[in-house]
């Protein structure tokens, strides 16, 4: 049976896609058969033959060195860098919750870890039917997921952490570990900042990770360890 984490962030832009290739790098140097999922990427762009490209799923395809195909590992794909449930009903595809779960499934039946990674912050509206609204928690909960959060190491990221920690744990989802990206070692502030979002949180900063950082800076028995 696969073992899978989910990896949200404080927001969007703060280096989740990054981050997560090189989590899905450290199990593939592992030896693991590795495998990356996201319900929904926006802001794509469009191939020679008109097709749309998953560019955050291509990323991580590269930088891990994933066998796994790249139409397994995003169901909808939008070109407008939109939040998803307003690129999908500008561009007239819903996302729909049986299509992500069986997409989802079909790769547990192949692959021993999966990492998933969510779109902006975890407060993300993924579709919309009326006054119903479909959010990444709905999907997190359906998969009994647990989560990652990836925050950035500045300034904000003490407030931005701390809410989404709150947030998650009002909604009974389990957080495993905080990771700051964009982080400088020297850093009187971003110090600071990974031990109050430490303190703050009640939730261990599993790892800092460096801009231009190749390898994810946690061992690898530790970071499959987080993986449920």
């Amino acid at each position: 049976m696969s073992r899978k984490i989910f990896v949200t962030g404080t927001g969007t832009d703060i280096g989740k896609t990054y981050v997560t290739a090189l989590i899905v790098k450290k199990l593939r140097g592992a030896g693991v058969k590795a495998a990356y999922y996201k319900a929904a990427v926006s802001g794509n762009r469009r191939r020679s033959d008109g097709t749309l490209a998953p560019g955050d799923a291509q990323h991580v395809k590269e930088t891990a060195g994933l066998e796994q195909p790249l139409e397994s590992m995003c169901p909808y794909v939008y070109e407008r860098a939109f939040s998803p449930h307003l690129a999908a009903a500008i561009e007239g595809r819903q996302v729909q919750m049986d299509v992500v779960i069986n997409g989802f499934e079909d790769i547990a039946r192949k692959y021993d870890y999966i990492t998933m990674e969510g779109s902006g912050g975890i407060i993300c509206p993924i579709a919309r039917t009326g006054t119903k609204v479909l959010l990444l928690e709905d999907i997190i909960r359906e998969l009994d997921m647990s989560c990652l959060i990836v925050a950035d190491a500045g300034l904000g990221t003490i407030n931005s952490t701390v809410l989404t920690v709150s947030y998650l744990r009002s909604r009974h989802i389990p957080v495993k570990g905080i990771i700051l990206n964009h982080f400088h070692p020297c850093s009187v502030m971003e110090e600071d900042n990974l031990a109050m979002c430490r303190l703050l949180s009640g939730v261990e900063v599993i790892a800092c990770v460096e801009d231009g950082a190749a390898e994810f800076p946690l061992n690898a028995d530790s970071l499959m360890a987080l993986y449920e």
